[in-house]
């Protein structure tokens, strides 16, 4: 079951970037401004879906927002975190200007999340909400139809002290379309 679904997911994704890149292929790549993508790694270990929207303003910035759901509700200690809003600001820094907005980032985030705790004496599941504030760095691959590929890694410090730990880690491997 799991994997029919990871495997639908991608299909019509597929679907949907073939669909676009029919609509988006009169528009130079310096005119596309928006991106999706999907979190694959998460996406085929764990029913997991993590989405990515960026709207990149020129070749140095981009802004946006990922959204997490964790679909297995059962088996929480898989993962602690069961959903994310995360809005994000990018700076890119590679010199070369022929596509802008990839290369080597660094993004200033903040997290609105909730999860499980899971108490090791007790063995008691505890659900919290938390947010924080955080860096990540990255890297983004563009090719001239559009597909993305990206790699991030960032940490944030928790702010409201609701979860066990005092710091989140987020990240990914990403795949998606700029249209």
């Amino acid at each position: 079951m799991k994997y029919s679904f990871s495997i639908l997911i991608l299909f019509l994704s597929i679907q949907c970037f073939s669909a676009q890149t029919e609509f988006s292929s009169s528009k130079d790549i310096f005119e596309r401004r928006h991106e999706v993508k999907l979190e694959i790694v998460k996406l085929m270990a764990m029913p997991m879906i993590e989405t990515t929207y960026e709207y990149v303003h020129d070749r140095n910035k981009g802004y946006g927002a990922t959204l997490l759901f964790n679909l297995n509700r059962n088996k929480r200690a898989d993962y602690p975190e069961y959903f994310s809003f995360t809005p994000f600001f990018r700076m890119y820094f590679d010199r070369d200007q022929q596509y802008g907005a990839k290369g080597f980032f660094v993004e200033a985030f903040t997290s609105l999340y909730s999860g499980v705790d899971q108490d090791s004496f007790t063995s008691k599941e505890n659900d919290y909400f938390e947010t924080s504030l955080g860096f990540s760095i990255g890297q983004k691959w563009i090719n001239r139809g559009g597909f993305v590929f990206e790699v991030r890694l960032g940490v944030g410090r928790n702010l409201l002290g609701n979860s066990s730990v005092d710091f989140m880690l987020k990240g990914g491997a990403y795949v998606g379309y700029r249209f």
